[in-house]
C-alpha cells in the first residue's frame, strides 16, 4: 500500500485519543504475572524503564516483541513520554522497530496531542515497507475527530479506501461519533446510510450514537424515526437507546413520552438501569416537580435498583430550586445513613445553595468538612462560595479564598471573575476592578458578554462615563457581539449624564448590530427624558415602543 500522507500538512495540534493498541499480542492482566529472560514484567514505570534499559544492553538482544510489551505496559498506565523517550533508544542500539512498535508510538503522540507527530511516525510506517493495520488507522482517525479536524479525518479515510483499504465497524463508529460531536449529525446519518451498502452492517453503537446526539439537539422526531428504523432493520436497541430517548424527550419536557418509554423498556426486556431513573428524576426536580421525582425513585427501588450519589444530588438540587433548604439538608444528611457518600458534586450543589439563601456560615462549614475528609473543593465550589460572600456583603473575605483556590491548583475562572467584578463595582472599588479586570485578560481569561456587561454598568454608575466609552467602543471595532444588557448599562450611563441624543443614536446602532431592544431598554430612555421634562421625546419614543409590539412595564 501506498498511501501519502505528505500532502494532507498537518499543523500541531491538540487532542486525546483514548485508544489502547490492541495489536499488542498480549493479554494486559498476564504482564504482571508472566517472566521474560527471568525477570519479572514490571508493576510500575521505574520497574518498567529499569528492565527496558537491562533488555536493551542484552547480547544478543531480546526480540521486539519484548520490549513492545513493555511499551505497550506505559501506554496502559498512561506514560506515554516514557514510552517515546524509550522508543527512541531502538535504533541507536541497531534495533529495528517493527509495526506494533510504531503503532504504540502513533497511540503515545495522539495521547500527547501532537497529531503531526503520529503522522510522521505513519510516514515511516509506508517508507520501511510495513502494511499499516486497521487499528493504526483507526487511531489516527480518532485523533483527528477528538481534534474537530472530521474533514481531513473523512478525507484520510477516502484516500484509504481508494488505496483498496477496508475499515471495520469500529472506525466507522468512530467516525460517526466525531461527526456528532462536532453537531453534524446530519453527516454522521449520511455515512450511516453509506455503511449499509457496504459489507459492514450498521451496529447499535452507531445507531445510538447518532441517537444520543439528536436527543441532545433537542430532534426527537428525528430520533423517534432513526429508532423505528433500527426496529425495521431488526437491530436490537438497547438500555443505551432508550436512555438517549428518554433524555431527548426530557430536554423537551416530554415527562410523560418518557415514562411511557421506561415502560416500554420492561415490555422489551430490557432492564433500566440507574441512568434511567436518574433521567427522570433529574428532570422532575428541574420542573420542582418533586412529588413526581419520589415516585420515579420509589420505582427504582421496586425495579431492585439503590439511588445512588446522583440520585442524591439531584433532589437536594430539586428541594433548592423550589426553595426547600431544610429538606435539602435532610437528603444532603440522609446519604451517609443509606451508605452514599458524598462527592465533590455533592457539596458543592449545598455551597451553592446555601449561598444563594445567603446561609453562608453553614456554607463555610461544609467547605471546612471537605477539607476534614481530604476531598479537594474544585472551582465551582469556591466560585459558589465567593459569590455568596460578594452578595452577602463579605468582600473583604473572598480574596483568602481565591488565594486558596490558586495554592489548590484551582484557579478562578471567569464565573469567579465575574462575581469578584460585581461586588467590586457595587461597593465603589472601581479601581480594583479595573486593575482585576485587566489582570483576568493579562491570565489569558477571556471576558464574556456578562463580564463586559458588568464593567460598563459599575463604571457608568460610578461616574467612570469615559472609560465606559472607550472599553465600549473598543468591543465594538473588535466586533463583539454583546447582548441587550451590555447596550442598556451603556444607554442608562448616557442618560444619566444627560446625553439623550448619544443615548438614542446607541439605540438606533442596537438594532444595525442586530442587537434588538427590549422593554428596559427604552424604559431607560423614557425615563430619563420624563425626568428631565423632555415630554415630547419621551411619548414619542413611547409610541414608537408600542408599535414594535415592545410591552411598556414600569412606565
Amino acid at each position: 500500500m501506498s498511501l501519502s500522507v505528505l500532502r494532507f500538512g498537518f499543523p500541531p495540534s491538540s487532542l486525546s485519543v483514548s485508544l489502547f493498541p490492541k495489536f499488542l499480542p498480549f493479554y494486559p492482566n498476564a504482564i504482571f504475572h508472566s517472566h521474560s529472560h527471568s525477570h519479572s514484567l514490571p508493576l510500575n514505570r521505574d520497574d518498567a524503564v529499569s528492565l527496558f534499559n537491562r533488555m536493551l544492553y542484552m547480547c544478543p538482544s531480546p526480540p521486539i516483541l519484548q520490549f513492545n510489551i513493555i511499551l505497550g505496559f506505559l501506554v496502559k498506565i498512561q506514560h506515554y513520554p516514557t514510552a517515546i523517550s524509550l522508543s527512541k533508544q531502538f535504533e541507536s542500539n541497531g534495533i529495528t522497530p517493527n509495526i506494533a512498535t510504531l503503532s504504540i508510538l502513533i497511540n503515545c503522540f495522539c495521547h500527547l496531542g501532537h497529531i503531526n507527530f503520529a503522522f510522521s511516525v505513519f510516514a515511516k510506517i509506508l517508507k520501511m515497507g510495513y502494511h499499516p493495520n486497521i487499528i493504526t488507522f483507526t487511531t489516527l482517525i480518532k485523533g483527528l475527530c477528538l481534534r474537530g479536524q472530521l474533514t481531513k479525518a473523512l478525507q484520510f479515510h477516502n484516500d484509504a479506501v481508494a488505496q483498496g483499504f477496508r475499515f471495520d465497524q469500529v472506525t466507522y463508529g468512530t467516525l460517526i461519533n466525531g461527526l456528532c460531536k462536532t453537531g453534524d449529525t446530519k453527516a454522521a446519518l449520511e455515512l450511516l446510510k453509506k455503511i449499509e451498502g457496504h459489507s459492514n452492517k450498521p451496529t447499535v453503537v452507531m445507531y445510538n450514537t447518532i441517537i444520543d446526539s439528536f436527543g441532545k439537539n433537542k430532534l426527537v422526531a428525528d430520533a423517534c424515526n432513526l429508532y423505528s428504523e433500527m426496529i425495521v432493520k431488526k437491530i436490537s436497541p438497547n438500555v443505551i437507546t432508550l436512555n438517549s430517548l428518554i433524555y431527548g424527550f426530557c430536554a423537551i419536557g416530554h415527562l410523560k413520552e418518557a415514562i411511557a418509554l421506561l415502560n416500554d423498556m420492561t415490555l422489551k426486556n430490557i432492564n433500566p438501569t440507574i441512568s434511567t431513573y436518574n433521567i427522570l428524576v433529574d428532570v422532575s426536580c428541574k420542573e420542582g416537580n418533586m412529588k413526581e421525582a419520589k415516585i420515579v425513585i420509589a420505582a427504582m427501588v421496586k425495579a431492585g435498583l439503590k439511588p445512588d450519589v446522583v440520585t442524591y444530588t439531584t433532589l437536594m438540587n430539586g428541594y433548592f430550586l423550589i426553595n426547600e433548604v431544610k429538606h435539602a439538608k435532610h437528603v444532603f444528611n440522609s446519604m451517609a445513613q443509606n451508605g452514599i457518600t458524598p462527592n465533590v458534586h455533592s457539596y458543592s450543589i449545598m455551597i451553592d445553595g446555601f449561598c444563594k439563601k445567603k446561609m453562608i456560615d453553614e456554607a463555610m462549614n461544609l467547605l471546612e468538612e471537605m477539607k476534614c475528609k481530604n476531598m479537594n473543593p474544585n472551582t465551582v465550589t469556591y466560585s459558589s462560595l465567593i459569590d455568596g460572600m460578594c452578595k452577602s456583603g463579605r468582600i473583604d473575605y473572598v480574596w483568602d479564598l481565591v488565594d486558596e483556590m490558586h495554592d489548590r491548583g484551582q484557579p478562578a475562572n471567569i464565573i469567579t471573575y465575574s462575581s469578584l467584578l460585581d461586588a467590586l463595582c457595587k461597593n465603589c472599588h472601581l479601581d480594583k476592578a479595573i486593575a482585576l479586570f485587566r489582570n483576568m485578560i493579562n491570565q489569558g481569561i477571556k471576558p464574556d458578554k456578562y463580564t463586559y456587561t458588568i464593567i460598563v454598568d459599575g463604571l457608568c454608575k460610578g461616574g467612570r462615563l469615559k472609560t465606559a466609552q472607550e472599553l465600549f467602543q473598543q468591543l465594538l471595532i473588535k466586533g463583539f457581539h454583546m447582548d441587550v444588557s451590555t447596550y442598556s448599562a451603556m444607554i442608562n450611563g448616557l442618560c444619566k449624564a444627560g446625553l439623550f441624543d448619544e443615548a438614542l443614536a446607541l439605540l438606533s446602532n442596537m438594532e444595525s448590530s442586530g442587537c434588538i431592544p427590549d422593554a428596559i431598554t427604552f424604559e431607560i430612555i423614557i425615563s430619563a427624558l420624563f425626568e428631565k421634562d423632555e415630554n415630547d421625546k419621551a411619548e414619542r419614543l413611547l409610541r414608537e415602543m408600542i408599535a414594535r409590539g415592545v410591552k411598556p412595564g414600569m412606565v
